[in-house]
């Protein structure tokens, strides 16, 4: 197994998780996910490692983090798994690897996914075959074409969501206390101030167990390990540490391209000027670079949406997935593409 690219640097926020090996799991009872939230209460004071967001779930958790202290994610993370891991089979007596290989860290652009990635991490409880949001309703609730979600089954989402213990997503909607070790302050002031802030974001949070599911954060990773655009990608190739035959995700972190590069790749593999239109209806030139900026550059919706003319952010999604679905069945435009990553991957830095 590729061992995963750390790239750790103070004031670095990080997306982590970590599942139970061979997906069993991690958390038992009640008793469990205590001692684990009474660990990350440590996680600051030990480490300055900051916990903005959690949730933990049968076999695998959640964090969202900021890193304060120089290599705080790495001793914060070591100290988390392995004091765990030992208080786990003691009291279960078990032996062997609690956790399946190593955490995984995702290094993240705060500012242009804090609130998206608090989100994903709070609904999780309600990400559910038993809720009627398995991976693929919720495809089809992002697209619009899902069934109408009852009423019950809105109020029972509802209810887990705003109930779930285990999740920091009660202290941030205001049904709770926040306890002093839980930063929720940056994310809440996306959305407004005091009350505001948490009115605004608990409707952001609830709106999507109603109907119309988000994208998930993922579809816009680059490389595996980064969420975020051009700034955050130029920090990481700065950064970071790795080798590219054991890490294939590397690759792409090190391709410095941006949209003018991509636009120009697209425009000379068409045979095409700079007064051509390409954003003709049908047309899938401008899909072609969506897609492209998003897959290989890192390259967040809202700034697509801008070069679009001010469009929406689901606009982006929408045109990359039409692409994406004709790409399946014509094999130009599946050839047009590779050629362009062969182009892309030439670019030098």
């Amino acid at each position: 197994m590729a061992r995963p690219v750390r790239c750790e640097f103070p004031g670095g926020w990080y997306h982590l998780t970590a599942r139970g090996n061979e997906r069993k799991d991690i958390f038992r009872d009640h008793r469990d996910r205590e001692h684990f939230v009474d660990l990350l209460a440590e996680l600051e004071g030990r480490f300055g490692l900051e916990v903005h967001a959690y949730v933990l779930l049968g076999n695998h958790y959640h964090l969202l983090v900021r890193m304060r202290r120089e290599r705080g994610l790495s001793a914060g993370m070591q100290f988390l798994g392995v004091s765990y891991s030992v208080w786990f089979n003691r009291r279960h007596r078990r032996s062997g690897h609690l956790f399946q290989g190593r955490f995984k860290a995702v290094v993240v652009d705060f500012d242009a996914w804090g609130g998206a990635l608090s989100r994903y991490i709070h609904l999780n409880p309600v990400r559910t075959k038993r809720h009627g949001l398995d991976k693929r309703a919720r495809a089809a609730d992002r697209e619009g074409l899902g069934a109408v979600v009852p009423k019950e089954e809105a109020d029972r989402r509802l209810a887990r969501l705003r109930e779930e213990r285990w999740s920091s997503y009660p202290a941030y909607a205001g049904r709770s206390e926040c306890p002093p070790w839980l930063h929720t302050a940056e994310t809440l002031a996306k959305f407004g101030r005091g009350s505001r802030g948490v009115a605004q974001y608990r409707r952001y949070v609830e709106e999507a167990v109603r109907g119309g599911w988000p994208e998930s954060p993922w579809q816009n990773l680059v490389g595996g390990f980064v969420l975020g655009g051009k700034d955050l990608l130029g920090k990481v190739r700065k950064q970071a540490k790795a080798d590219p035959r054991e890490q294939p995700g590397w690759k792409e972190i090190k391709r410095q391209v941006g949209l003018p590069e991509i636009v120009a790749a697209v425009r000379r593999l068409r045979g095409q000027t700079r007064k051509d239109k390409s954003a003709r209806h049908g047309d899938w030139g401008r899909p072609m670079v969506l897609m492209a900026a998003r897959r290989l550059a890192g390259i967040d919706n809202r700034t697509l949406a801008d070069w679009m003319g001010g469009r929406n952010d689901s606009a982006v999604t929408q045109a990359v997935k039409r692409l994406e679905a004709r790409m399946q069945t014509d094999r130009k435009l599946a050839k047009f593409y590779a050629s362009l990553q062969k182009e892309m991957s030439n670019v030098k830095m």
